[in-house]
C-alpha cells in the first residue's frame, strides 16, 4: 500500500497542473471583447475613519471624479472606471508609461456602520470618496 501514496500525489499535482493550464488557455484566449470589459488594474487606497465619516484616498491621477464609480454593495465600497491616455496625448511618441491604463475595479470591506451617502472629489492626483456615517451630524 505504500507505493500508492507516490502514484496518489503524483495523480493530483498531474490534475492540478491540468487545471492551470486550461485556466492560462481561457485567459489568453479570450475573445477581445470580454477581454475589455475585465478590469486590468486596481488602484492604491487609504481608508480613514473619522467621527463623522470614512475617506478613501484612491490614486487615480488623470481620471475625473465623474468618470468613477464609487458605490456601497453589500458593506463593501466598490470602485471601478476606466483610466485613458488624454485625447490630446494620443498621437504623441510614447517613451514611457508607468501609470496603468485600461478599466480599473477595486473592493473593499468598510468599517461596520451604516452610511447616509457617496459623495467623489478630486485632490491631488486622487479621487476622494466621502461617506457620512448615517445618524452623525456635524452640528
Amino acid at each position: 500500500m505504500a507505493h500508492d501514496v507516490p502514484r496518489d500525489w503524483m495523480w493530483s499535482e498531474a490534475c492540478e497542473m491540468l487545471a492551470r493550464a486550461e485556466r492560462l488557455h481561457r485567459e489568453l484566449f479570450r475573445p477581445a471583447a470580454a477581454q475589455a470589459q475585465l478590469p486590468a488594474w486596481e488602484p492604491p487606497v487609504d481608508i480613514l475613519e473619522t467621527e463623522f465619516e470614512v475617506l478613501a484616498l484612491v490614486a487615480l491621477p488623470g481620471v475625473d471624479p465623474d468618470d468613477a464609480q464609487a458605490l456601497i454593495e453589500d458593506g463593501d465600497l466598490v470602485i471601478a472606471g476606466t483610466r485613458v491616455v488624454p485625447e490630446q496625448l494620443r498621437t504623441a511618441t510614447i517613451h514611457r508609461l508607468e501609470l496603468p491604463q485600461g478599466r480599473f475595479y477595486r473592493r473593499l470591506r468598510l468599517p461596520a456602520g451604516r452610511y447616509a451617502g457617496v459623495r467623489r472629489a478630486a485632490a491631488a492626483g486622487c479621487l476622494v470618496v466621502t461617506l457620512q456615517k448615517a445618524g452623525t451630524d456635524r452640528g
